[in-house]
């Protein structure tokens, strides 16, 4: 087997003080590896300074960090994906270890767990809301992840290939996480640096605004997803409801054989039909859920798996090359 195939792809949006700086770790850590810088917009001279540092840049002109990835995962043909931010906060060094990881799995999804180098790498509430979205992701799905948020991974074709791509903004970390867990592909976690960004920078986050957007999308892929818990709460809800507003009516009934609050009575009653709705309305989802399952496999396995040595039983030169 050939050396693989492997495409970093760094969405950018007025990042020409890293960028640069960026392409050139990348291509340092794994020689030979094809850089793609997406910008997205840059009002600065972002594209030129990654074209000059060795990228190659395309465009993406529908704002948002999932209209790039989305792009990208279109565009680019590869063995191997490397998903990076273009802001210069994480380790590049990391890079070799993470796809020797994913080879030699085999592993289909690698993510870079950020360990801050720096009391302020981190912005004020953001370390917190990560680890609350990595408990409610991970008792939702049931599978534990670290670091949910990071944009730091190394993908397979195979994952990448079958990956939908649905989301719009910085919730991209947030819908490929899910999409690990939703098809249970082979996945790993490796620590990596994380530091500030290059002084003069700003972030592209709006933690208020990107933070409702994630909990909103992880509300709708708990309801695409897990449409049994879903609409059984909300069922469960209704016919609580309803039985908290019947009984007192079934208790006066007993004892004086009359229901003089009908309106009531019509309430309870259509509470305890809208949990029943909901139900099964729950149930019918998990059948299409099922069926949509077995496609999303069906195209992951139509591509082989990341191998993990060449032809003559060893590492590829690419990677032997970046350990040296």
């Amino acid at each position: 087997m050939s050396s693989p195939v492997i495409a970093a792809i760094v969405p950018c949006y007025n990042e020409e003080l890293a960028v640069g700086k960026v392409v050139r770790d990348l291509r340092a850590a794994v020689p030979g590896m094809t850089v793609y810088v997406y910008d997205n917009n840059s009002s600065d001279r972002t594209a030129e300074v990654a074209r000059e540092a060795g990228a190659i840049v395309r465009r993406e002109e529908r704002k948002g960090k999932g209209n790039v990835v989305r792009r990208a995962f279109a565009d680019v043909d590869a063995d191997i994906y490397v998903m990076i931010d273009g802001d210069d906060t994480y380790d590049a060094a990391a890079l070799p270890e993470m796809i020797r990881t994913l080879r030699e799995g085999p592993y289909d999804h690698v993510l870079g767990v950020r360990d801050q180098k720096t009391d302020t790498a981190y912005r004020p509430g953001h370390e917190l809301g990560n680890r609350g979205f990595n408990w409610l992701v991970g008792g939702v799905f049931g599978s534990e992840v670290s670091d949910m948020l990071s944009g730091y991974r190394v993908m397979s074709r195979r994952f990448v290939k079958s990956f939908p791509a649905a989301s719009r903004e910085f919730e991209i970390e947030t819908e490929l996480t899910v999409h690990v867990m939703s098809i249970r592909v082979p996945q790993a976690e490796i620590p990596v640096g994380f530091r500030d960004r290059p002084e003069g920078s700003e972030s592209k986050l709006r933690t208020y605004h990107d933070g409702f957007r994630i909990l909103s999308l992880i509300v709708q892929l708990i309801r695409y997803e897990r449409p049994l818990l879903f609409y059984g709460v909300l069922g469960a809800l209704a016919v609580l409801v309803g039985v908290l507003m019947g009984i007192p009516l079934v208790v006066e009934f007993a004892q004086t054989g009359l229901v003089p609050r009908f309106p009531t009575a019509i309430l309870a009653v259509g509470f305890g039909l809208t949990g029943a709705l909901a139900w099964t309305v729950g149930f019918v989802l998990d059948g299409v859920l099922r069926a949509r399952r077995e496609q999303s496999r069906l195209s992951y396995l139509q591509y082989a798996a990341p191998a993990s040595t060449d032809s003559t039983g060893s590492e590829p030169p690419i990677l032997r090359d970046a350990a040296s």
